[in-house]
């Protein structure tokens, strides 16, 4: 009778947070797919003209928007969208995760100054990513810092006519420098939690500081690796402010041609429509499509860290 009791009351005071849940997590995603697989939908009425797969067949690429026509096939997602999103993301997560285990490992060997250097490192998870969108578009102007330090003239990178491999580095640098400071404070939170006698037993079996981090200290910060890498593909998955940031909205590094457009860019501008029409429908198979591919890429991580994270 007591634990009903205790049931109850853990229920009651769990309720607002479910509710809040519900209304705010839970429906919004249900709904989604829902109109995913709605034609014609129009989010004030609510109508349709029922039930269809061509959402995902126009998003893809498949479905002719218009019969017997090949060229009104929209093909922003599958060639630009999805493409650059798989780049960003494969590119700057492993380079993300790297550097923010060796800076980690090298901020836990430093005494002096330990806190302030933690700080510095810290700084741009507090910066707005879109003014730091600005300030990279800046040094990365035709007459920014960067071509001045490396004598490159008046290289474009991020302008418009600018070649797109260029812009896709600055894309990916600036995605990799925002990354850095969260990745950081949870490794360095992991390496804090070590128990000193494990250094101290391999100081006794004589291993090198190189030999003890890659056999003792990275199994150990194993779990935290898994976290970070997942919640970084996660991320990479859905970047979109660092476009907004570095080209405004011009996702494009020549002309009017999508070739900087990101999965999560391509929804935005389907909510937005054309000639003031949202594509509801478009957006929410686009945003299926993403949840699709995000989950098959951490049930693999999952399944792989089984063998490889130890708790």
């Amino acid at each position: 009778m007591e634990e009903t009791k205790n049931n109850y009351k853990a229920w009651l005071y769990l309720a607002p947070v479910l509710i809040l849940l519900a209304l705010f997590t839970f429906f919004p995603i249900i709904n989604t797919f829902v109109i995913s697989f709605l034609d014609d939908y129009d989010y004030v009425t609510g109508a349709n003209s029922g039930f269809t797969f061509d959402n995902y067949g126009t998003v893809l690429g498949i479905t002719e928007r218009i019969p017997g026509e090949p060229a009104s096939r929209m093909m922003d997602f599958i060639r630009y969208a999805l493409p650059n999103t798989l780049i960003i993301t494969f590119i700057t997560v492993p380079i993300s995760v790297i550097l923010a285990l060796i800076i980690s490992l090298l901020l836990n060997r430093i005494k002096v100054l330990h806190n302030f250097f933690q700080t510095v490192f810290f700084l741009p998870y507090v910066t707005n990513v879109i003014a730091v969108g600005m300030v990279f578009a800046i040094i990365f102007d035709k007459t920014g810092i960067f071509n001045r330090i490396f004598g490159l003239g008046d290289l474009n990178w991020v302008e418009p006519g600018a070649d797109y491999a260029r812009s896709m580095f600055v894309l990916c640098l600036y995605v990799i420098w925002t990354a850095l400071p969260f990745k950081i404070l949870i490794f360095s939170s992991g390496l804090q939690n070590i128990d000193q006698q494990y250094y101290d037993a391999a100081k006794v079996d004589g291993a090198s500081k190189l030999k003890t981090d890659l056999k003792v200290v990275l199994p150990l910060l194993s779990p935290q690796i898994l976290y970070i890498s997942i919640t970084s593909f996660i991320s990479g998955f859905k970047e979109y402010s660092a476009v907004v940031g570095l080209f405004d909205r011009s996702y494009t590094s020549s002309g009017n041609i999508h070739n900087l457009y990101t999965v999560v860019y391509y929804i935005y501008d389907q909510l937005k429509g054309t000639n003031g029409t949202p594509h509801l429908e478009y957006a929410a198979a686009g945003c299926v499509v993403l949840f699709a591919i995000i989950l098959v890429f951490t049930i693999v991580q999952l399944q792989v860290s089984k063998k490889r994270v130890y708790y």
